[in-house]
């Protein structure tokens, strides 16, 4: 992606600073990244990763040879950067939401199929209720995705390298942002994957029985298709009673991990929303 190539400047020191160097290996420890397949486990590695490039920037806005950007030739550069901030902040906002919907879902069903009292009927009944509610938060991602048509502008920059580098910042977290959508939506996004440039692929995959192998398996997808399974094929009872409990152990393991990449979205969201209160104490210094 063309927003990945960072340009040295004279508006920053002859020898490159330290942070600078820390902000360019952990983008390029990132890009590396996108190499590898898209599993909750790496979701999170690049949401942990994005965290320290936002911690990188964040101490650079706060060097003096920073306060550049104050004058008013580079204000609308700057302004374009808060605006940035704020798509990225709405974006963040819609996966934190669709999330916090499906994880919600989850253990209403987790609920009912505990009560193991509970009728065929009942339980068929709450896992339409959580594929229902899995096509909205998919149709609510796509819409998102969709809007996303975000045009990074690297002219009028000139020699500024910090506006470079958070136009830098700013792209590689919408990408990775895109790749959380797209996994938590999957399958539904798969065909708008490559025009993100992602090279990621989603591939279902059961778990696996080896206790500390590696999958590539996508809980958001596991569960769909288990519950699937489950109201759509005829089993005997004793099936059926298998099927459920592998629902509840897939169920389980969609929570946890859902709570995983909640924490991390916090977290990355007040970095970004500190980026931008720097930014904002610049213009007004």
């Amino acid at each position: 992606m063309a927003a990945y190539q960072h340009t040295r400047s004279n508006s920053l020191p002859t020898r490159t600073h330290p942070i600078i160097s820390e902000f360019n290996d952990q983008l390029r420890r990132l890009r590396d990244s996108e190499a590898t397949s898209s599993t909750s486990t790496s979701i999170s590695q690049k949401l942990n990763c994005l965290q320290d490039l936002h911690d990188c920037v964040g101490n650079l806005l706060l060097l003096p040879f920073t306060q550049a950007l104050a004058k008013e030739q580079h204000e609308n550069l700057v302004n374009e950067m808060l605006d940035g901030s704020l798509r990225l902040l709405d974006v963040c906002s819609i996966a934190r939401d669709a999330l916090l919907q499906t994880k919600e879902c989850t253990r209403e069903l987790q609920s009912t199929l505990r009560r193991r009292h509970g009728s065929k009927m009942e339980i068929t009944r709450e896992v339409e209720k959580y594929l229902a509610s899995r096509k909205l938060v998919k149709k609510a991602i796509q819409k998102a995705i969709k809007g996303m048509q975000i045009k990074f502008n690297y002219k009028n920059v000139g020699d500024l390298a910090i506006i470079s580098m958070l136009k830098e910042l700013e792209a590689v977290t919408c990408t990775v942002f895109v790749s959380l959508l797209a996994f938590i939506a999957k399958p539904k996004l798969q065909p708008m994957l490559s025009s993100w440039l992602l090279v990621s692929k989603l591939v279902l995959h059961k778990r696996v029985a080896c206790e500390g192998e590696e999958t590539d398996a996508n809980e958001f997808e596991m569960v769909d298709g288990v519950l699937q399974s489950l109201i759509r094929h005829k089993t005997s009872k004793s099936d059926y009673s298998v099927q459920i409990d592998n629902v509840q152990t897939s169920l389980g393991n969609l929570e946890l991990n859902i709570q995983d990449l909640e924490e991390v979205l916090e977290c990355l969201s007040r970095r970004i929303v500190k980026t931008r209160v720097s930014l904002l104490n610049i213009l007004n210094h």
